[in-house]
């Protein structure tokens, strides 16, 4: 199955945006046998995502999917939050989450490290710094493969629901 993940992205990520949402990354997972077009959202006012808006989404994308048919074969659609440890896909991921640790694969060796784990300080310039054990490094945003929040307690605080009225308690019918 082939699929250019720049076409998806430019055909979905209008719809996204006009249900209000932020698209965060489009992905193939799952390989040959179980393909799946990953498409990860968020609410821009809270970076969170529901399962009601998870299903908006989803049926949104499935009838537009199916319309224009960009994907060759079968595959599952997944429509899904970022999560707490989420990826950095974005320029402005590494200055919205700046503070916070994160682990970052490169596509190239950078100063003797393929991979880094440190606080992000931030974005300039497309130059992505990133305090670690052994100092800041400067790494070009078009260098960095891939990167994740890591969770730690600062982030779950960052990330806490905005309401949890309710959370506790469970409500039954009849």
């Amino acid at each position: 199955m082939e699929a250019d993940l720049a076409t998806v992205t430019k055909l979905i990520e209008p719809e996204v945006k006009a249900l209000g949402f932020d698209l965060v990354r489009v992905a193939m997972t799952g390989g040959r046998s179980d393909p799946t077009l990953q498409v990860m959202a968020e609410r821009r006012e809270t970076r969170q995502l529901n399962l009601d808006d998870c299903q908006a989404i989803s049926r949104k994308l499935s009838d537009l999917l199916d319309e224009k048919d960009p994907i060759e074969g079968a595959y599952r659609l997944e429509v899904s939050s970022p999560g707490i440890d989420r990826p950095l896909t974005r320029k402005a991921d590494y200055a919205d989450w700046a503070g916070h640790e994160a682990r970052v694969k490169l596509t190239v060796e950078h100063e003797g490290a393929k991979q880094l784990s440190g606080v992000i300080q931030g974005i300039e310039n497309n130059i992505v710094s990133i305090a670690t054990p052994k100092g800041v490094r400067e790494v070009p945003f078009e260098s960095i493969a891939s990167a994740k929040l890591l969770l730690t307690d600062k982030l779950i605080n960052a990330t806490a629901p905005l309401s949890t009225e309710g959370a506790d308690s469970i409500q039954t019918e009849g």
